[in-house]
């Protein structure tokens, strides 16, 4: 008889169908993600004997070659059934970890980094198809907050394991967690083959495959959403040098913050996402986390030269505003990028709405340190104005790519 806390566990599972396979994928996967991060850098760094600028470098190279990979590889998942490209590109995405096990120089570093973010973009476009189209559309936003909640825990759960073996600092020790890393990765590519097999559309198989680069609406929503996208170079990039170069706040409060945003999400993600099933209630999450993040950004800039309880106390109110305006901006986002896609373009779209994400982070933590270290308060004002334009901004798109739409066939029908 299963004991009752396996029980309440399996309570919290989605039914039993596509939505609770992508979570056991989602959920093995980022176990292994956390486990990686965490311990990848140092291997880099201590055991191949990168510096620190060469893998900031070969990380930021290979990221522009990953920025290519999402719509011609989303058009080819449209166009032969996204689950077996979802599958193929996530365990080539996996194997090609390995590869960072015999990199000795600078180069083997960036060519095996710039392989493994090509199969990744590859692998998440067509992750998005086949969620778009093995989910009823009413449930897909809601199935990816879930799976957003369950990605935290798994890197909750994945980077203590990996901090405690940091511990030992050899070689050794990196490798076999290199090892366990792509071992999950594999494991969560193959989950995704408990997805039901999605048919590809005839419409797919003739359309463009540069259909989302003529589409003008959701081009301006992916350059909207990759300005919001910054605060999250904000908090992973910007948060830690504010707190240790211009507060006199503890560096241990860059910790609590992180533990407040992921309790939140996983918590709350959920929940918040609920009204953002539809366009309007999409853009609409969105401008409101525009006007979030930019209280954030306020909040955090009066922890400047503050005493040392006065910075933490609005350092802590600034992620507690910031990670409601990131759970709006991820729910926003989502309904956006899902119901303004064809249906059967759904892999394609999905790649491009995804290249907003992969533009900030190539191109966000050096402009924001220059931004916001440099100028404290006012670049602080600047970031966050950008953040309410572009807020503003959403729901004017939205309704111009509504208009662009084909009208559903219940509503010709009764035209007619």
């Amino acid at each position: 008889m299963p004991s009752p806390l396996i029980t309440r566990a399996k309570s919290l599972l989605p039914d039993p169908g596509p939505a609770r396979a992508l979570t056991y994928a989602t959920l093995i996967g980022s176990v292994g993600r956390g486990l990686f991060v965490t311990v990848s850098v140092v291997y880099f760094h201590k055991s191949v004997g990168l510096s620190a600028i060469e893998v900031g470098l070969g990380l930021t190279l290979a990221a522009c070659f990953g920025l290519f990979a999402g719509i011609p590889i989303g058009s080819f998942a449209d166009r032969c059934g996204p689950r077996g490209i979802a599958v193929g590109f996530g365990l080539a995405a996996g194997a090609a970890n390995l590869g960072y096990l015999l990199v000795g120089d600078f180069v083997g570093f960036v060519v095996v980094a710039s392989l493994v973010s090509v199969l990744g973009t590859g692998s998440q476009a067509a992750r998005g198809a086949l969620i778009a189209g093995s989910v009823p559309p009413e449930q897909r936003v809601r199935t990816r907050a879930y799976l957003r909640s369950v990605t935290n825990v798994g890197w909750t759960a994945g980077a203590p394991v990996a901090g405690v073996a940091l511990g030992y600092d050899r070689r050794e020790v990196y490798v076999g967690l290199i090892l366990v890393a792509a071992a999950l990765y594999l494991a969560a590519a193959l989950m995704n083959l408990r997805v039901p097999a999605l048919e590809p559309s005839p419409t797919a198989k003739k359309e463009s495959r540069t259909l989302a680069l003529r589409d003008r609406p959701y081009l301006t929503l992916t350059a909207l959403n990759a300005v919001m996208t910054v605060h999250f170079q904000v908090f992973n990039v910007v948060i830690p040098l504010w707190v240790v170069s211009r507060t006199n706040a503890p560096p241990w409060i860059v910790s609590v913050l992180a533990v407040l945003n992921t309790t939140f999400i996983v918590l709350l993600q959920v929940r918040v996402s609920r009204g953002s099933a539809t366009i309007r209630g999409a853009a609409r999450a969105q401008r409101n986390a525009g006007f979030l993040l930019f209280g954030a950004c306020v909040l955090y800039a009066l922890a400047a030269d503050a005493s040392p309880w006065i910075g933490v106390a609005a350092l802590c109110a600034g992620g507690l505003v910031h990670v409601f305006g990131e759970l709006l901006h991820a729910a926003g986002g989502w309904g956006l990028s899902f119901d303004l896609a064809p249906a059967h373009a759904q892999g394609q779209f999905q790649g491009l709405y995804n290249t907003g994400f992969q533009i900030a982070e190539i191109i966000a933590p050096a402009a924001l340190v220059a931004l916001v270290i440099g100028q404290g308060m006012r670049g602080w004002l600047v970031l966050g104005a950008a953040f309410v334009a572009a807020g503003l901004a959403v729901p004017l798109a939205a309704r111009w790519a509504e208009r662009t739409r084909p009208a559903p066939v219940e509503e010709v029908v009764a035209a007619a």
